[in-house]
């Protein structure tokens, strides 16, 4: 069954016509509502400027930080400054919305042979890796299982490897994308019910107990990458 969802990236260039035709495909209809979302949120952000360039301030750090670090990181930033759930859930939603839209189209354009996007090709292959190694899990429950292993917020399940997922299911491309939304709304509200409590607390002890959590989870997450990336190079010199 690995063999039959294991997908190949091709290293030639596409023909220069296929690119007039990219964004009449259905992932191409995809990739534009991402462009779409990108742009309202920045349009956004300079509004927000306007009225409070402190809370514009926090959600370019969010944003930021969602990207670089991961939601946790970026949701403790935005709690530790004050703000409250609808701010922090909305601009995390956000990111993750658009991180999804790019990254699927992208995702599957490369591996039909459409497009070629030598910068991503390392993260690309690195997520569909990963994909690959849950997708039995997943596929016994089908789209509850895609729900579910997005939903759970824990190291290397998320929206991206998820929609790497529902494409090598067979799952159409609004299922996928409204499944990995779903679930990845849901690991939000998880996180913020735990986090706004933690950071509550910690306000008590003052702003140092701020810092210190925030370091402590970026910490975290380095160890996780580090730990990764290990069991990677591992699982790769087993497969050679």
């Amino acid at each position: 069954m690995k063999e039959e969802t294991k997908l190949a990236f091709s290293n030639e260039h596409p023909p220069k016509p296929v690119w007039r035709g990219l964004f009449k495909t259905a992932e191409g209809h995809i990739l534009l509502l991402g462009i779409a979302n990108a742009f309202a949120g920045l349009v956004v952000m300079g509004m927000v400027a306007f009225w409070s360039p402190p809370t514009s301030e926090i959600i370019g750090a969010m944003s930021f930080t969602s990207l670089m670090l991961g939601t946790v990181v970026s949701m403790s930033i935005g709690y530790a400054a004050g703000y409250g759930h609808i701010l922090v859930i909305a601009v995390n939603m956000w990111m993750e919305t658009v991180v999804v839209l790019f990254f699927y189209p992208v995702f599957v354009l490369s591996v039909r042979k459409l497009a070629v996007f030598p910068i991503l090709k390392h993260f690309l292959e690195r997520s569909q890796a990963t994909a690959e190694r849950h997708h039995d899990k997943v596929r016994r429950y089908g789209i509850i299982g895609l729900f579910v292993f997005v939903w759970i917020p824990f190291w290397m399940t998320g929206p991206v490897v998820g929609s790497v997922i529902g494409y090598m299911l067979g799952f159409p491309a609004w299922m996928t994308l409204s499944v990995v939304i779903a679930g990845t709304l849901m690991t939000l509200l998880v996180w913020a019910y735990i986090l706004f409590g933690l950071f509550t607390h910690a306000a008590v002890f003052g702003p140092w107990a701020a810092i210190l959590i925030i370091g402590l989870i970026i910490l975290f997450i380095i160890i996780g990458y580090l730990l990764n990336r290990r069991g990677e190079k591992r699982r790769s010199k087993i497969s050679k």
